[in-house]
């Protein structure tokens, strides 16, 4: 049982880093450097947080990083992408995925962002679990890369990117053709992590383009769980590990049933005037699969995240994540974050999601992250004190949760 002063072990299953361009340099293959001085020349950076130098230092400055996280109470961190490898078109997570063409110079751009992912998370073992980055379009280089990032202590897994509508040339995600890619994570204990921001289509451009784009982010950053259940990946590779990050939990119950009640009629042949095979149905529920092969990584999670994930969600299936350094995220007020949204759980429920369920999947030592717990955790009573009042200049994640709160009331 957790006493009143002692201090909660927190870690971020959603983070974000990445090198410069004169670090990823120093880890391209030399034979790609005068084509990366090159492309590097011309390339022009449309990111506020990537132009400031204040903020894009937050990236690979492991000193700054520790410091906002650890005075934020944040001792762990998986970390996702976050910068512009070399030969991307523009950010990470927003990049579309290489055409045939592209695919060389920007396969040689996420092995140097691997290598310096491995080399930066070296530095402080025990408290960063840092996610490699594959591509699609070569199935033996996916596994060679996933091979790559396992033996190089990237034990935050693999990060891969919905494919887009508008992406012909690579096969959906629900294609058995990944099976030799799925069945090598999961017999080398590699979680697969999708992340909100990728697998949208290549939007003509228009006044109202930007809008549409965020408005269907969170329905393109669904489907790889949609397109893995209905593929019958987790029927065929029952061990592997796949996790969603930064899309919220609220909306997967009612998805599970809406899912579970297609595969029902699909196996029964009761869709309307629609004829299928039974057989095209994985046997089991979409809900058995999701507990049986999924995990959530819920940044900033509002309080419809919280009821979900303690309810049908599952609470043994939830890590809570801060979004660091980005702004939509809980920093610089994580403490009074937790104390709104999720100061009320237990604490040993609290502390499940905010370290238990990380460590267990991602592999993290609690005993070893527990000396900088116990001088930057928040306390149990610290984060049962209700939050009465925002501070005076509230972050998205508070305000957010504000206003789902006074809704509800």
């Amino acid at each position: 049982m957790l006493a009143p002063d002692d201090r909660y072990i927190v870690i971020s299953a959603d983070t974000h880093a990445g090198g410069s361009h004169q670090q990823y340099r120093e880890f391209l293959d030399p034979k790609y450097r005068d084509t990366f001085d090159a492309w590097r020349e011309k390339y022009k950076n449309p990111f506020k947080d990537l132009k400031d130098t204040d903020l894009r230092v937050r990236n690979w400055d492991g000193e700054r990083r520790d410091h906002d996280m650890n005075t934020d109470g944040v001792v762990g961190e998986v970390i996702f992408p976050n910068t512009v490898p070399p030969f991307f078109p523009n950010f990470v997570l927003f990049a579309q995925p290489p055409t045939p063409d592209e695919y060389e110079l920007r396969h040689a751009g996420i092995q140097a962002h691997n290598r310096w992912m491995a080399d930066y998370v070296s530095q402080k073992p025990e408290a960063r679990a840092g996610i490699g980055q594959i591509f699609l379009n070569d199935l033996d280089d996916a596994i060679a890369d996933v091979e790559w990032c396992h033996a190089n202590g990237l034990r935050g897994g693999v990060l891969i990117s919905s494919v887009p509508p508008t992406c012909d040339w690579i096969k959906p995600l629900y294609d058995p053709f990944y099976d030799p890619l799925w069945k090598r994570c999961a017999e080398l204990d590699v979680p697969v992590n999708a992340h909100s921001g990728t697998g949208g289509p290549v939007y003509q451009k228009a006044p109202a383009m930007p809008l549409v784009h965020f408005l269907e982010i969170p329905f393109y950053s669904q489907r790889p769980l949609v397109y893995m259940i209905l593929g019958g990946v987790f029927e065929r590779v029952p061990n592997l590990k796949f996790v969603l990050t930064e899309a919220g939990c609220a909306w997967i119950p009612p998805l599970l049933g809406q899912l579970d009640d297609l595969m029902a009629g699909m196996r029964s042949n009761a869709v309307g005037e629609m004829r299928f095979d039974g057989e095209i149905v994985p046997p089991k529920s979409a809900t058995e699969y999701f507990r049986q092969s999924c995990y959530v990584g819920v940044s900033q999670p509002t309080p419809a995240d919280v009821k979900a994930a303690l309810g049908p969600v599952g609470i043994d299936r939830v890590m809570w994540g801060s979004d660091y350094p980005h702004e939509e995220g809980t920093h610089p007020y994580t403490r009074e974050h937790l104390r709104q949204v999720m100061g009320h759980l237990p604490p040993e429920q609290l502390q499940q999601i905010l370290a238990g369920n990380a460590a267990k999947l991602y592999h993290f030592d609690l005993d070893a992250l527990r000396p900088a717990a116990d001088k930057f955790g928040p306390t149990v009573a610290e984060i049962a004190e209700p939050l009465t009042a925002l501070p005076e200049q509230p972050n998205q994640a508070l305000m957010r949760s504000a206003k789902q709160l006074a809704q509800a009331s």
